[in-house]
């Protein structure tokens, strides 16, 4: 006797080993109706990075060819996209007295930048904390606005300002990013605590205890088995690939991505071009992108400057070319990550503004896309509603319903 369960993996064991599109691909009236009336959120964006940048808006529409951006209002509403968490990405830099207030400032200033995105645009855009906000954004025709942290170097040596963080709307948090810091081991550095220090682990119980939603996303290994098993509350991986179709340390494990699942979990697969497939490493190639970095602000680069680098890294790419992933490589990684998670444990951000996006899925008015390649193969609307926000907002409720009481008041925005 096949259980229900193992027919549904036969079955997307079947459709993966198929062409990408089969069947009749449903018409694109039928499609779009479909991603309107699902919740489309993309659990990480770091377009924050851009509102520092001198005559930049959110407001505006931006070409990702010509300057590289990738997310606006304009294109939110031309690809359905109802909202996202917006990052407050900070790099780890010195673990010292002063680097660790250096990255305190540098978070709080970029929270005050989103708050003030949304207090400035107020008609289009609410700030919320928790799914029944979001759902009544959408119900209000605006946009909405979680706030996250990538990366625990602003509280590492103070995790009383997660609290702080929270208070300025802050509804998810990662410890980690490309090096390792006081509370994690990163998924791309030298192992340094076999996964969480001490302080990382009080990072986790102090999340659970506000109702702050884990993001596992840059930890290693060890470090993301930890979290999930130390964890409450389920946890997420908010842009994150599958490292069956691509062996890369970013990406998950089936291992892991079955522990995620098993606790409640949910993976968000990103479509970030160096986590999709194998690229080689070319000494000249690298040596020129080096230089092409070299110097660059980009928190304060122009449209000017940014046209200049969109322009350089063509040039590099004509000159040395390497593979690039392309739209069916995202949907691999999408699909095996739903074969082996479920369909209730997986959903989708395309790391847009921190250099996703592959050849035919570039910014976010081409999310449409994904849900009719999802259709194609079969998957109902309500499946499209787990994947492109269901599942994300069942997390963040579980882990704010287990928070400890009282402990999740933020300070308002105007509804």
């Amino acid at each position: 006797m096949v259980r229900s369960g193992e027919m549904m993996r036969m079955i997307v064991a079947v459709l993966l080993a198929a062409p990408l599109m089969i069947g009749a691909a449903p018409d694109r009236k039928t499609a779009r109706a479909v991603h309107d009336r699902a919740i489309v959120l993309d659990t990480h964006f770091d377009t924050p990075a851009n509102l520092g940048r001198p005559g930049w808006s959110i407001m505006d529409r931006h070409d990702v060819a010509v300057t590289g951006d990738q997310v606006d209002y304009p294109r939110m509403v031309e690809g359905g996209v109802d909202g996202g968490f917006f990052a407050i990405y900070t790099g780890q830099g010195p673990r010292t007295p002063e680097g660790d207030r250096a990255a305190r400032d540098a978070g709080l200033v970029r929270a005050v930048q989103i708050r003030e995105m949304v207090a400035g645009h107020p008609g289009v855009f609410r700030l919320v904390t928790t799914s029944a906000e979001a759902r009544a954004a959408i119900a209000t025709g605006r946009r909405f606005v979680f706030m996250s942290m990538e990366n625990g170097y602003p509280f590492e040596a103070d995790l009383t300002l997660m609290r702080t963080f929270q208070r300025l709307g802050v509804t998810m948090m990662s410890p980690v990013h490309f090096r390792n810091n006081d509370l994690a081991d990163s998924a791309t550095d030298k192992p340094e605590w076999n996964g969480l220090s001490a302080k990382g682990r009080a990072f986790v119980a102090e999340a659970n205890r506000l109702g702050i939603v884990i993001d596992a996303s840059h930890s290693s290994d060890l470090s993301l088995r930890q979290m999930i098993e130390l964890s409450k509350a389920p946890i997420i991986l908010s842009h994150s690939g599958v490292r069956a179709i691509f062996d890369h340390p970013r990406n998950a494990t089936d291992a892991d991505l079955r522990l995620l699942a098993a606790k409640g979990g949910v993976v968000q697969v990103n479509a970030f071009d160096g986590y999709m497939v194998p690229q080689p490493r070319i000494a000249e190639r690298d040596a020129a992108m080096k230089a092409l970095m070299t110097g660059i602000d980009f928190e304060r680069m122009t449209d000017a400057d940014r046209r200049k680098l969109v322009a350089g890294r063509k040039a590099i790419d004509t000159k040395w070319p390497v593979p690039k992933a392309k739209f069916d490589d995202v949907m691999k990684h999408l699909l095996h990550a739903i074969e082996v998670a479920g369909i209730d444990h997986v959903g989708m951000s395309g790391d847009f503004d921190g250099g996703g996006g592959v050849d035919g899925f570039n910014d976010v008015s081409d999310y449409p896309k994904i849900t009719a390649a999802l259709l194609a193969r079969g998957f109902s609307a309500a499946d499209v509603a787990k994947v492109w926000g269901g599942n994300a907002l069942r997390v963040l409720d579980e882990a704010q319903r287990m928070a400890e009481p009282g402990a999740r008041p933020a300070i308002p925005l105007t509804s």
